[in-house]
């Protein structure tokens, strides 16, 4: 769904039919009745407030244990709960402060269908980890995450909030703040990137997902987890340094370790698991990796065109049918032995082999102000970020496949867009080259940006040179994208003894094998073509060889 979407349904429905048939089974998990206080202002984002009306009367229609309430702003019952943003959507207003500021149309519709869910079985799905964590909490926080509607990894953060909030109703408020529908709240904290969490009103700050065990320790404590552990103690710990996961779990038994859900690490999960192994997908942010941040996919087959997220969610679907597949759990170490022992933030798991399908991350620029401006007018993802720059000027710094799709993306929401490359053609492929001219998006040839410019709050200006003819010009900007490759994500394969190429990336043979028996890598980690069908393809012969490794040991012979 999205604010532009416009239904033309004879029976006056607002959500399409397979929307509809989706949520009717989904509510049939419903055990409690649910309110949903609707709260409008006229003038103030009336399009967006006639959405969550429309959107919310339609929910209550599915199931009989929803119920819609609307109310004005201003109004008594606007003034007892303290409502002043229009749209603000409430759920079960009398026993929880979970709120929505601004239609929960685009990704962060996720996050507001668990939380119905959640609050109408009264329970918070916090881990184990996480509730004595969270039972430290002497005060009151407000925790406010603010998303934009194409960002997926915004519904993860404000869930964290939200459970937190159903498990101490009294403590914790939640609300998740779309930044464009609430411009004064986006500026008061000077949004630049999402998710963007403030707690107390910035008392603490976080950029980007959390795991769901830091951010409760972060919300408890009020200082990022990286400091309390310079710290050395966790506040409440009796000086004692707790382990790097905040936590343990029993021992888990599996065959197969598989690190990453990206199209490697889902693929080797289903022929695992086919092939007769015991496995577990390991992921420490979003199912999708790189491929979730695509805004469209143009060449996968069966495709003609499809959103990065909507070709991973159909992936995810299918690979949870087989293997599970861990969210938020990240690997902390790995220790060989007889079974390799993988530490995680939530527990450990022993494990006869490993597959790592770590991918890779954006590759920085190096010029000078990028680290201080980053979340400030620098920026690494056009899927999340893009909507904040609606209307503004922004560069994106790049020539690769990359780049371009990143561009098309922004000026097709309506970024005053300027691509920004060091040479004098894209390495792009044709197709995007040929996009790219037909949307007339300036391009500035020869130049590398020497320096990232701006005030105290935000970037306002590049200074560029040309690697061509040596001179140094100006371009104001209100942001920047850079979109130059990536780096493989290999502190896991090192600290294993895994050989890396000359690139940087993982070595591998033919059936994947590293140089370390039964560890095994795919996907973007080994380099290559870096494309989703072979990263695809990497992640099943990966699978097949570990299961045939593991039944037939070729080391020990």
């Amino acid at each position: 769904m999205s604010p532009s979407f416009k239904n033309d349904n004879p029976d006056n429905w607002f959500l399409p039919e397979n929307v509809r048939k989706q949520l009717t089974e989904t509510f049939k998990k419903l055990t409690g009745k649910v309110t949903l206080e609707v709260f409008t202002e006229d003038g103030v984002n009336d399009e967006f407030g006639e959405y969550t009306v429309k959107f919310c009367s339609d929910l209550s229609r599915l199931t009989n244990l929803i119920t819609v309430k609307e109310f004005d702003i201003p109004s008594g019952r606007a003034d007892e709960l303290g409502v002043e943003s229009s749209p603000t959507l409430c759920i079960n207003p009398d026993d929880y402060h979970i709120r929505f500021l601004g239609a929960p149309l685009g990704e962060e519709g996720k996050s507001f269908i668990t939380a119905i869910m959640l609050s109408s079985q009264r329970k918070s799905e916090l881990s184990n980890i996480s509730k004595p964590l969270l039972d430290k909490l002497e005060g009151g926080r407000l925790v406010q995450v603010f998303v934009s509607p194409s960002c997926p990894y915004c519904p993860g953060q404000v869930m964290n909030a939200i459970k937190c909030a159903i498990e101490k109703p009294t403590l914790v408020h939640a609300e998740c703040v779309e930044m464009n529908e609430n411009p004064e709240l986006t500026d008061r904290f000077e949004v630049g990137s999402v998710p963007h969490t403030v707690f107390n009103g910035g008392t603490h700050t976080a950029l980007g997902l959390m795991p769901e065990e830091r951010f409760v320790v972060e919300m408890v404590y009020l200082k990022s987890a990286d400091q309390l552990l310079k710290e050395d103690a966790l506040p409440g710990m009796d000086g004692k340094k707790p382990p790097a996961h905040y936590g343990t779990i029993e021992p888990g038994e599996v065959d197969l370790v598989i690190v990453g859900a990206g199209p490697a690490g889902l693929t080797a999960g289903i022929y695992a698991v086919r092939a007769g192994l015991k496995a577990v997908v390991l992921e420490k942010s979003i199912v999708g990796g790189q491929v979730s941040l695509t805004p469209v996919v143009e060449n996968y087959p069966g495709f003609a065109t499809v959103p990065g997220k909507q070709l991973m969610e159909i992936m995810s679907e299918h690979a949870r049918e087989y293997v599970p597949v861990n969210e938020g759990e990240g690997v902390d170490s790995i220790e060989p032995g007889e079974t390799f022992t993988v530490t995680t933030n939530r527990g450990s798991y022993s494990t006869k082999g490993i597959i790592l399908t770590t991918g890779a991350v954006y590759r920085k620029l190096g010029a000078a102000g990028e680290d201080r401006y980053f979340g400030r007018g620098i920026n690494y993802c056009a899927s999340c970020d893009g909507y904040i720059y609606k209307n503004k000027k922004v560069a994106i710094i790049g020539g690769g496949n990359t780049a371009l799709t990143d561009a098309l993306h922004l000026k097709n929401l309506g970024v005053d867009v300027t691509i920004i490359h060091r040479r004098d053609s894209f390495r792009a492929q044709k197709p995007l080259q040929d996009s790219v001219a037909h949307q007339q998006i300036r391009i500035i040839w020869n130049t590398e940006v020497d320096e990232i410019q701006g005030d105290e709050r935000h970037v306002n200006n590049l200074r560029l040179h040309n690697i061509k003819d040596d001179t140094v010009t100006d371009l104001p900007v209100d942001g920047a994208f850079v979109a130059i490759g990536q780096k493989a994500s290999t502190e896991l394969a090192k600290a294993l003894g895994v050989e890396l190429g000359d690139d940087g990336f993982v070595k591998v043979d033919s059936a994947m094998r590293t140089n370390i028996p039964r560890v095994y890598a795919a996907g973007d980690l080994i380099g290559g073509l870096q494309q989703i069908v072979t990263a695809i393809g990497e992640g099943s012969i990966a699978a097949m060889s570990a299961f045939e490794d593991i039944s037939n040991p070729y080391w020990k012979k």
